[in-house]
């Protein structure tokens, strides 16, 4: 059994690290830190985990948490991940890092982004964590950059017809809507029951910090350096994510032709469904599970494709992405512990 430990275990992410874990056959869960419920009983904080984790909150250094587990996930926000981080690797754990403080290679384009970064040397080693691209760099790996839920979405959908030359890059335009828990469990007037439920707003648009990780990767995939427009909206409803992305295509292609490219590159990936003909993606169909569903359609008339992604931001998004993550880091089966039906409806 290999020891793990949650630092920042009462945010939502956390909370799906936890249920996840303690289904997972491989791996004992030692350390549950929350400095907000320092003493008080896990179950007892999310009550859905009654009777089935004994763990108690805890808030110890990063280097007194450091010898209780040999992997960490670090589900706390970018700046505080950067501090507690090099402590956990330098006694020789890994870790699968949550933030987005290890996601940007290039120190100026995070700071530009974010903030000052405290643990630079760290940037060039940690390895993108989305194992359908980087599954061998993972598996070498000892501190992972879980992707964050926008970028896992888009990049999941554009990979293959970037890979294979379909599509013009610098044409690409991705509209995505996000459940509120993607905002975290904080409280703020923005996410609210009053100020979501009923309405559907776009945010931040222009100025997502999603938006420099999603130009990387795609970056990285096509071979070249490239711009993007992308704009988040807020749904009213807990979880789920849909991205629906237009994209010129680069030459003439059929239908046909990219949906064998979008099967063939997924077709041993476990957690990429690829719908068949005549069904698109929608999040009730992946609510809860680790599942990314991928559909798309040519526009003959505009010369586009416009590509369909739906995942639970909460699993794919983030705890079933870094769990994913965890097994290859590990050596263990990529599939363990993720075994999930969707819940419907």
């Amino acid at each position: 059994m290999i020891k793990v430990g949650i630092v920042g275990a009462s945010g939502y992410t956390g909370a799906e690290l936890v249920r996840l874990l303690v289904n997972h056959p491989g791996v004992e869960l030692t350390l549950a830190t929350s400095r907000q419920y320092a003493g008080k009983p896990l179950a007892a904080v999310f009550p859905h985990l009654t009777g089935r984790t004994d763990l108690v909150c805890e808030d110890p250094t990063g280097l007194q948490a450091a010898g209780r587990a040999e992997v960490f996930f670090t589900a706390v926000p970018h700046q505080t991940a950067m501090a507690v981080v090099p402590e956990l690797l330098a006694t020789g754990a890994k870790v699968v890092d949550l933030s987005a403080d290890f996601r940007l290679h290039d120190q100026r384009t995070y700071e530009q982004w974010y903030q000052t970064h405290s643990a630079p040397e760290l940037l060039a080693e940690a390895v993108y964590g989305l194992p359908e691209i980087h599954r061998a760099a993972i598996a070498r790996s000892r501190l992972v950059a879980n992707p964050g839920c926008y970028p896992t979405s888009v990049l999941l959908a554009l990979a293959p017809l970037l890979k294979a030359g379909c599509l013009e890059p610098e044409s690409m335009i991705i509209d995505a809507k996000s459940g509120t828990s993607g905002a975290g469990r904080a409280v703020q007037t923005g996410t609210l029951y009053c100020e979501v439920t009923d309405g559907f707003k776009a945010y931040k648009v222009t100025e997502h910090r999603h938006t420099p990780e999603i130009e990387q990767e795609l970056g990285r995939l096509c071979g070249r350096e490239l711009t993007v427009s992308f704009t988040p909206h807020l749904v009213p409803m807990s979880r789920g994510m849909l991205s629906t992305i237009y994209a010129g295509l680069a030459g003439e292609h059929e239908q046909v032709e990219l949906e064998e490219i979008m099967r063939d590159y997924y077709r041993d990936e476990p957690f990429v469904r690829v719908l068949p003909a005549g069904q698109l993606p929608a999040t009730q169909y992946v609510r809860g599970s680790n599942y990314c569903d991928l559909a798309l359609r040519v526009d003959r008339r505009n010369g586009r494709v416009i590509v369909l992604s739906a995942i639970d931001n909460l699993v794919k998004g983030a705890a079933g992405q870094a769990v994913q993550n965890m097994n290859l880091l590990c050596g263990l089966p990529e599939e363990q512990g993720l075994g999930i039906v969707p819940l419907f409806p």
